[in-house]
């Protein structure tokens, strides 16, 4: 794996996003996505506003959110979306598919995982079944599990991860969880929604990380 084919499944990933949300109804567009500040709407803002915000932009909202990055990350996508209809917001996705820009201090890998997690963000709520490639997904696990960024490092501490549609496992931990990758991914993301099919005695652990 390098960076040229992270970047091919990023950009196949964000095309994917824009068709999923060309097939969204209009009323769905306020729906809540599986990250409660953000509509479907402020989603793809957040989408289409990672590949155009300038370094000045993020140090702007960084003394904004008084160091939160979370919530500067809320307020931008909030605010970008605002200004945009879902068509424009769509087509921007679209034409900055294949952009390799990112956040400062961001590796290649996290714009890909951003993309696979937030396609369920919206798509779970909606009822819509979204399949996650393999390869990109397991990519996406391995770098969340060992990313100062995402929270999983503490989440999954003395976990050991195992997928059940794909050979995979990742951690090292004694006590188990077992699921699909998809799961695996929201769940070790923060996504208590991931947890519904997972198994094993770190289940319990993993969902109160």
């Amino acid at each position: 794996m390098n960076d040229g084919e992270i970047s091919a499944w990023t950009e196949t990933e964000r095309l994917s996003f824009a068709d999923l949300l060309e097939g969204v109804a209009e009323q769905d567009w306020s729906v809540t996505t599986l990250c409660p500040e953000w509509t479907v709407h402020a989603m793809a803002g957040h989408l289409a506003q990672t590949t155009r915000n300038r370094l000045k932009d993020t140090l702007v909202g960084i003394v904004k959110a008084k160091g939160d990055w979370d919530r500067m990350n809320v307020d931008q996508a909030v605010a970008y979306a605002a200004r945009f209809t879902p068509a424009e917001l769509v087509a921007q996705i679209r034409e900055d598919a294949g952009s390799r820009r990112r956040s400062p201090g961001a590796k290649p890998i996290d714009p890909l995982a951003d993309v696979l997690i937030h396609g369920q963000d919206v798509a779970r709520p909606l009822g819509i079944t979204r399949p996650m490639p393999e390869k990109p997904s397991i990519a996406a696990l391995e770098h969340l599990l060992v990313s100062p960024f995402w929270g999983a490092k503490k989440r999954c501490k003395d976990l050991r991860l195992i997928a059940t549609d794909a050979e995979w496992t990742g951690g090292t931990g004694p006590e188990e969880v077992r699921g699909p990758l998809a799961d695996l991914l929201l769940a070790v993301s923060g996504r208590s929604t991931g947890l519904a099919t997972l198994t094993g005695p770190g289940t319990a652990r993993l969902g109160a990380g």
